[in-house]
């Protein structure tokens, strides 16, 4: 036993190193998406905009309905974007029902009912979308994205 004792207390540390480690590199290795939407949410710049304006360069998606990523809930949701500019708007009127609608139906199957809750999961979903919708938009930019109306319950 007392020779044993040496290496018991070797394999132990190296094991304890070892946990020690992982933990500390467990964010290097794989990094949380949740960074990145804050990351997007703080670089984004929102200039002051009248009334005529908003209305102007905004649109809606209405009555989404869809099941999350627990089948056993259903939302229906609606969503408001504000584009930069007109043209950037009429250029999503255009592809609204063929990339976007798709798009958020995928991106709320993907998404976990606890993910929801409260207006900061809202914000973090409406920061992921407007990432998203931005890569598949030919011309323009999105500058944000408003959940409007927002019912979620089990089935």
């Amino acid at each position: 036993m007392k020779k044993m004792l040496p290496w018991l207390i070797t394999i132990l540390l190296a094991i304890t190193l070892i946990v020690v480690a992982a933990f500390l590199l467990m964010d290097r290795i794989f990094p949380s998406d949740v960074n990145d939407v804050n990351a997007a949410v703080q670089n984004m710049e929102v200039e002051r905009l009248s009334a005529d304006e908003i209305v102007e360069l905004s649109t809606e998606i209405t009555d989404i309905k869809t099941n999350l990523a627990d089948p056993d809930y259903i939302v229906l949701i609606n969503f408001a974007f504000q584009l930069n500019t007109v043209k950037a708007k009429e250029d999503f009127e255009k592809i609204k029902d063929l990339k976007i609608k798709p798009l958020l139906i995928k991106t709320l199957a993907d998404t976990k009912p606890e993910e929801l809750n409260g207006a900061n999961g809202k914000d973090q979903l409406s920061s992921k979308l407007v990432n998203l919708i931005n890569k598949t938009l030919t011309e323009g930019k999105l500058t944000q994205v408003e959940v409007t109306n927002f019912i979620m319950t089990s089935i």
